[in-house]
């Protein structure tokens, strides 16, 4: 009897020990779960601002920082990073029709200073028109990026990469768009500016197309 009960006293025992392994896993697993981070731990400034532990939209309750908010913020994510690119291609297609009606009204104009009424008036127009049209989706596009809620991990890196690039051509076309805008109103009435507002614009319009084509890649 002795010899029955000991075999099945041991298998018992290595059962509830292996039970209690396997509960103590299982927690430690729970454990690590709900310790994870809802959020990167880095993010751009506008993303901190507002989706940050302690950003606008927590701190007044609009979205609180939990596991079922952080799901619904990586869709509307998805959504707008979706919604980035389209602008994008729209904005591109605005700035080649805004390049060459530019590029028409420099001619009509030469080095004379615009005039209202003048030759080039309809040009102008359109141009002007183009212009607003692009600044439009130009700034739209961007706020896409800027302001919608960040992923979960920031897979960031300084090595070279298609997304890096993407964000460095982003800070050149971003700076010669403010630039073209502002010697925009110059160069109507100084001729001499008018070079320095293309080239503003031909910079904004090569780094915007290069930072599209790299993310192909």
């Amino acid at each position: 009897m002795k010899k029955i009960l000991l075999p099945v006293l041991m298998c018992v025992l290595i059962t509830v020990q292996s039970k209690a392994q396997t509960d103590s896993l299982l927690l430690s697993i729970q454990d690590t779960a709900k310790k994870a981070p809802l959020l990167p731990s880095k993010m751009i400034f506008t993303q901190r601002f507002l989706w940050g532990e302690k950003g606008f939209l927590r701190v007044t309750g609009v979205s609180p920082l939990t596991e079922a908010n952080r799901e619904k913020e990586l869709k509307l994510r998805r959504g707008m990073l979706v919604t980035h690119q389209i602008l994008g291609y729209v904005t591109l297609g605005g700035m080649i029709a805004q390049g060459i009606v530019g590029q028409q009204l420099y001619n009509v104009l030469g080095n004379k200073e615009y005039t209202k009424g003048g030759p080039g008036k309809s040009l102008n127009t359109l141009h002007s028109q183009l212009a607003a049209g692009v600044n439009i989706t130009y700034f739209s596009t961007a706020a896409m990026a800027l302001f919608s809620p960040p992923p979960l991990i920031n897979r960031k890196s300084k090595k070279v990469s298609s997304i890096r690039l993407h964000e460095d051509l982003a800070i050149v076309h971003f700076t010669a768009m403010v630039a073209t805008n502002i010697l925009a109103n110059y160069a109507r009435r100084d001729p001499t500016l008018r070079a320095y507002h293309r080239d503003a614009a031909y910079t904004a319009f090569v780094a915007f197309t290069l930072a599209m084509v790299v993310m192909k890649f």
